[in-house]
């Protein structure tokens, strides 16, 4: 026991520990994507069984150390060149690494795309896999032991450090091979780094000894800087995350259909798949990306603009009422909008106008239908559909209506306006870079047509393009009145009072 006193042999111990953890970085990486041809039930017993069998080699190896000295004595001759034993097996092993690591690297860099499904999966056999990580261990090993026999003459040292080293390279070889496949420009540098290798021992069997450092020094850079791509790419993903994920896939779809986005640059990659879609297409996919984080108050029909029926005017005013507007329901009320009876077809509203009775049913059998108006698009279409075609009144939370929605406002805000026939367009094209627009033009609607997605910020205070220019505009709008913002130049053109009526937008 008194050998354990001796501090060279605790400083040899240590470095020879180092030295096969180091050399076994490589091993380590091969792996890893050995590993990752078995079944996922498999891969962790073809590491533990594959590891175990390379420490009970190196163990043998070991103990037969004085015959791996004589591998340094030349035994074959050619020419003017000489091979040891030791020679040749880095250089079969060399050869090994490179033919490993090409195919590998062709496999990967072709990019060939498969489509895999549970019955077309095909794995690797479980024991030609652990056969290639034993192989692949001897000829690290050879090279590790072979460099080790200078440095500790205590065969009991050797072994203690590569069985530390070996149960290190258990426990990391799972971390390790799963980090190497969720990062697949890891595998393409790790498989470099044992072209490398592999061109290295080659190198010495031939006789040109390349210093260790020089490779390591170039492996330990190209390291450095797969960690800041790496770095580099988990930060893009940290902040796309706080972007909502309608809205990230909203953007990608949308670049896809040749779509612009304001805070992105056009990588060229989409080019090709810009003449995909027509107009209309985009339009429509875009509408139906954006119901889920548009409110009902967005597609609503605004208070202003409702027609309804007042039962306290006589029966001839409310004919004359439903007979001037081409609608087909009215909200039927008593004095203002605000009270609300019913919601009726107009031809039965005609037929018994002159019958207070036969009016009162009426009345009773459609009771009018409430939604809040920031109730999502997506969130009212069910209470849509149980309408069975009829209004349904919008109201704010003090129960004072503010506009009424039909199913045919979800079709306008997929598809775009289909204005009645005493309606405009809120949207009126000039030429390709000008459009003459209402104030109450829903800003949803605006971004469809210019194939835009950041018009409206989260959390806004506004729907419509007069809501947008009296919320960034500092100080008083009136005619003339002019504000960018994100790319687009907006300009009110006419006034109602204090209301902004049409605006000119150029893009």
């Amino acid at each position: 026991m008194e050998f354990l006193l001796d501090p060279g042999i605790w400083v040899g111990l240590i470095t020879l520990i180092i030295l096969e953890i180091v050399l076994g970085i490589d091993n380590l990486v091969f792996i890893a994507i050995l590993a990752e041809k078995l079944p996922p039930e498999q891969r962790d017993k073809a590491r533990i069984i594959g590891l175990s069998l390379a420490l009970i080699m190196r163990l043998g190896l070991l103990s037969v150390i004085a015959w791996l000295v004589t591998l340094t004595k030349p035994i074959v001759e050619f020419a003017d060149l000489s091979f040891s034993g030791r020679d040749l097996i880095l250089l079969f092993g060399g050869l090994f690494l490179v033919y490993k690591a090409v195919t590998e690297l062709h496999e990967k860099i072709e990019g060939k795309l498969e489509v895999k499904s549970t019955s077309e999966v095909v794995y690797a056999g479980f024991g030609m896999v652990v056969a290639q990580i034993v192989v692949l261990d001897a000829v690290f090993s050879l090279d590790s032991v072979i460099t080790a026999i200078g440095m500790v003459d205590n065969i009991y040292v050797m072994m203690a450090a590569v069985t530390i080293a070996v149960i290190v390279m258990l426990i990391a070889s799972k971390p390790l091979t799963l980090f190497v496949n969720r990062h697949p420009t890891v595998v393409i540098l790790c498989l470099s780094f044992l072209l490398l290798i592999g061109i290295s021992l080659i190198a010495e069997g031939f006789g040109f000894h390349i210093p260790k450092g020089y490779i390591y020094s170039g492996i330990g850079v190209a390291i450095l800087i797969e960690a800041f791509n790496q770095f580099s790419k988990r930060n893009v993903v940290k902040h796309e995350s706080k972007i909502p994920l309608r809205h990230r896939t909203a953007d990608s779809i949308l670049k896809l259909m040749g779509g612009q986005v304001a805070t992105q640059d056009a990588d060229g990659q989409v080019s090709e798949a810009k003449d995909t879609f027509a107009d209309e297409e985009r339009y429509m996919i875009g509408g139906v990306l954006t119901l889920a984080e548009r409110s009902v108050a967005s597609i609503m029909t605004p208070r202003s603009q409702i027609s309804w029926v007042n039962l306290d005017d006589s029966p001839e005013e409310i004919r004359e009422k439903i007979l001037s507007v081409p609608h087909s329901l009215f909200p039927v009320c008593r004095g203002s909008l605000d009270k609300v009876l019913s919601v009726v077809r107009a031809k039965e509203l005609l037929d018994v106008v002159d019958d207070q009775e036969q009016l009162k049913d009426l009345i009773k059998r459609h009771r009018p239908i409430y939604i809040f108006e920031k109730m999502k698009v997506i969130d009212a279409i069910n209470t849509l559909r149980t309408s069975k075609g009829s209004l349904v009144l919008v109201s704010d939370e003090f129960g004072v209506v503010q506009g009424l929605v039909s199913p045919l406002d979800v079709f306008e805000a997929i598809a775009g306006e289909f204005p009645d026939a005493d309606e405009q367009l809120d949207l009126v094209k000039l030429d390709d870079t000008t459009w003459k627009a209402s104030g109450m033009l829903d800003v949803y609607q605006l971004e469809l047509e210019l194939g835009m997605l950041d018009l409206v910020e989260e959390d806004a205070g506004y729907i419509s393009v007069a809501g947008l220019i009296l919320e960034k505009v500092d100080g008083e709008v009136e005619v003339g009145t002019e504000l960018k913002y994100q790319g687009i130049h907006f300009e009110v053109t006419e006034m109602d009072s204090n209301r902004i009526k049409t605006v000119i937008i150029r893009h």
